[in-house]
């Protein structure tokens, strides 16, 4: 790399052109491919990689260009740091939204599509982000979702992919199904509309199957914390016991899962979900009309309205018993809709005195409570005014043997007693379940199956892939449930790939978080025909190094991109089970204190601020909001500041001496900004990478001195992750040739990094929350964004402080 002097006198110079420098800067990568590295021979991959936005009508929002621009910031650092950095993006452009937007407008979705993708990376490259635009993908493009039928085909194969019927939530105005997540008090979220229950055949995943290793790794992946525990409540492990109670005056049994096995001398009644196979066979014959009756209003409920607890119970009962198989008597068997046919086996035994719900239930209807559980200073005759639910601190009582027992013990023993009967054995559940993958809408992959009558359900061979989206001009869905491909016959009739008689097609499109459960795999293969991703490729840039994308995807798409990174390498297409070496969710946007949204009309468009105060101002500003995993408020008085601190940095490296020699005190501030900026930028904590280095810039330029080039030069290099832009075209004004990126980040002297370094107390209302490594000489706003920077303190602070006591080298006291 060759250097060159530049004019060493503090001369006038032009202004700072953010438009001019930034669109210079990206034809110059794209022409020089820039951003592009070499797959297969790079020595030190590392894959970044950002979450592919849907491609909406409205094009990229702000808190689209957060996201990417957070991303984007580590994949510079990364490459600074010496790295080849692969840094990819795509589209998830199939699916609902797309569809009804494209109904609304009187547009075809295979119009509107590619024409929304084409505003999207007009945006995302205005944003200078470090994209290899040669591996852009669509879910859309039959490239791709041939290998999406593909990979349905291959977990056929293994045996997880089945047809059933369920139970399902279903929006009569989008006529399509609801995953539970988009029923909203009962209503559909996109439109509002109540939402009914329906039985459809449907297609699944086995990904049950996979509860057990996809819990256990969370154990140790590196994830945000707040994502692996909503993945874990996800899956929701029980462990407990199965117990058969035999149906009076029946051969039949039915099966209850309880974690409470301790509490069954106290189950005074059973209650069925109404979808139980059992409801019809249990009902005597003078209660069946009122059992059928409330089954048929039951099952018009949607699931998620059965689920809430605190409304009035309903019910009925059926007429028929069943025997408890620890008491030896005879129960009643109720019919309610608080019992789900999904959860467990669709089956309770009710322990009212224990249990808030069957306790309520018990009330309503007049059934028995008996206290079977008695906590401190009670027995078993202590009056029950409310359910005793304490798993840990009671005693068995009304429970002979058992009775004295610690709950723990009582289980063990009780589940050990009605297994030598025949009755029970230990088991452990959890709550997830099976992936409904069928779409009864247009705009999404066809499933690749073949219904024969002679040879029944045939896979279309590979070969014959893809079955390719048919652009028919109806495709609004109706009533029926049913595709509205299954309205084109000539398209769903064909051959049969087994005997050569006319079959037909299925017309259920697979969801759209089956697209994306594998899209990262593509990424680099993506000129592959003849393979969904190349061996040789795929190990040397899998798994993701790290992934950044939005908490709202933190459980149904990073699952089931588990989920399916799991069976390919059951299968041997993967030499790896976890996709994502480390996953950190990236916080919200705010605007002006309220969540941004179409109805306030507070949404904010990136390009009016682009234009405005350009790219490298707007990345800076949304980075200095807040911490990266929590958000900020965008308000436009902050914009400013970051334009400001561009412009000095322009003026310093056009302003700069290089003869004589840096000023010791200014050396010394850089030093602790490198060490600084560096290990923020690392943890993501950028806001306060960026105040640091706006610090050092008040050290450069204070009393308007001129600085020395040995005190700029490293700050361009620190400032080129955040404002590529303006580092790039201040590296080439320094002599420079070649990309700032093909640098290496500066590294620091220790010595000079930790002279006059302090530990500063942070307290939150006058209480100690942490310390944080700080300058001595550090300013108020600047131990503020180092303090907010960590989050063990953050969390503790909801909004911006109301008071802010700072005493300079001791303490900082934040008042909320």
């Amino acid at each position: 790399m060759t250097s060159s002097t530049p004019n060493s006198t503090a001369a006038s110079h032009a202004s700072y052109d953010p438009s001019a420098v930034e669109h210079k800067w990206q034809e110059r990568w794209r022409a020089d491919r820039t951003n592009s590295p070499d797959l297969d021979h790079a020595e030190r991959p590392f894959y970044q990689l950002m979450m592919f936005p849907y491609p909406s009508a409205e094009g990229l929002h702000i808190g689209n260009v957060f996201a990417f621009t957070g991303n984007d910031i580590y994949g510079r650092f990364q490459r600074l740091l010496g790295h080849t950095v692969f840094e990819p993006i795509g589209f998830d452009a199939f699916g609902i939204h797309s569809e009804n937007y494209a109904l609304k407008v009187g547009i075809h979705p295979m119009e509107l599509i590619p024409r929304n993708i084409e505003n999207f990376r007009r945006q995302l490259r205005r944003v200078g982000l470090m994209v290899d635009w040669s591996h852009e993908l669509s879910t859309t493009d039959p490239a791709y979702y041939k290998w999406t039928q593909w990979i349905f085909l291959q977990l056929l194969e293994r045996g997880l992919a089945y047809r059933g019927k369920a139970a399902v939530n279903w929006c009569p105005s989008c006529k399509t199904v609801l995953a539970n997540e988009q029923v909203v008090n009962g209503a559909c979220e996109r439109c509002g509309t109540i939402v009914e229950q329906r039985f459809l055949e449907q297609w699944f995943f086995r990904i049950t199957e996979y509860a057990p290793r996809l819990l256990a790794n969370l154990d140790w992946i590196d994830w945000s914390d707040k994502t692996t525990t909503a993945q874990r409540n996800w899956i929701g492990k029980s462990e407990g016991a199965e117990i058969d109670f035999a149906v009076a005056g029946s051969d039949a049994s039915i099966r209850v899962f309880t974690t409470r096995p301790d509490t069954i001398f106290g189950a005074t009644y059973m209650v069925l979900a109404p979808e139980h196979p059992l409801v019809d066979a249990v009902a005597s014959a003078s209660q069946r009309g009122a059992v059928r009756a409330y089954v048929e209003r039951a099952t018009k409920r949607d699931l998620v309205a059965r689920k809430v607890g605190d409304r009035e119970k309903t019910g009925v009962f059926t007429g028929g018993y069943a025997v408890n198989p620890a008491t030896g008597e005879r129960v009643p068997v109720w019919v309610a809709d608080y019992v789900l046919m999904e959860y467990g086996t669709g089956a309770i035994m009710a322990v009212p005195g224990h249990d808030e719900r069957d306790l309520a239930f018990a009330r309503t209807f007049g059934l028995p409570i008996v206290r079977v559980v008695a906590g401190p200073g009670e027995d078993a005759s202590t009056p029950l005014t409310d359910a005793y639910t304490d798993n840990e601190g009671g005693r068995v009582v009304n429970s002979p043997p058992f009775d004295g027992l610690a709950t723990d013990e009582a289980k063990a023993r009780i589940v050990a007693w009605l297994g030598e009967r025949g009755h029970a054995k230990a088991t452990v559940t959890y709550r997830l379940h099976d992936w409904t993958i069928s779409r009864q809408r247009y705009w999404g992959p066809p499933i690749p199956i073949i219904y024969c009558d002679a040879c029944g359900m045939q896979a279309v061979p590979e070969k014959d892939l893809p079955v390719l989206l048919p652009p028919i001009a109806d495709f609004r869905p109706d009533d029926s449930g049913i595709s509205p491909l299954a309205r084109h016959e000539e398209w769903y009739r064909v051959p049969c790939p087994e005997c050569g008689k006319m079959a037909r097609r299925e017309t259920d499109v697979s969801d759209t978080f089956l697209d994306s459960a594998w899209y990262f795999l593509r990424y680099p293969s993506t000129e592959f025909d003849d393979r969904p991703f190349d061996a040789d490729r795929t190990k040397r840039w899998l798994p993701v190094n790290i992934y950044i994308g939005g908490h709202e995807h933190a459980v149904l798409h990073l699952l089931y991109s588990r989920f399916i990174t799991m069976v390919l390498h059951d299968m041997g297409y993967l030499d790896f089970e976890e996709p994502f070496k480390r996953f950190r969710a990236h916080g919200l946007l705010i605007r002006n204190g309220a969540k941004m949204s179409k109805t306030k009309g507070n949404v904010v468009n990136p390009d009016e601020y682009i234009e405005r105060w350009g790219a490298d101002t707007i990345r800076l500003y949304l980075m200095y909001m807040g911490p990266l995993e929590e958000g900020g408020d965008f308000r436009e008085s902050g914009i400013s500041g970051m334009k400001r601190f561009l412009d000095r940095l322009w003026a310093s490296a056009h302003e700069m001496r290089s003869d004589g020699t840096p000023d010791e005190s200014v050396m010394r501030k850089l030093h602790r900004t490198i060490r600084k900026v560096g290990e923020d930028t690392n943890r993501l904590g950028y806001n306060t990478a960026i105040a640091a280095m706006m610090e050092y810039m008040n050290t450069l330029r204070s009393g308007e001195r001129v600085p020395q080039r040995a005190e700029v030069e490293p700050l361009v290099q620190l400032v080129a992750p955040y404002a590529p832009h303006i580092a790039e075209e201040l590296w080439e004004r320094l002599g420079h040739t070649g990309t700032i990126f093909a640098s290496r980040w500066p590294t620091f002297d220790p010595a000079l990094a930790t002279e006059d370094d302090i530990e500063l107390a942070v307290q939150v209302n006058g209480k100690l929350r942490g310390t944080v490594h700080v300058a001595r000489d550090i300013a108020q706003d600047q131990a503020v964004a180092a303090a907010l920077g960590v989050p063990g303190i953050a969390k503790f602070v909801t909004g911006t402080p109301r008071k802010v006591i700072f005493v300079a080298g001791r303490l900082l006291n934040l008042v909320v």
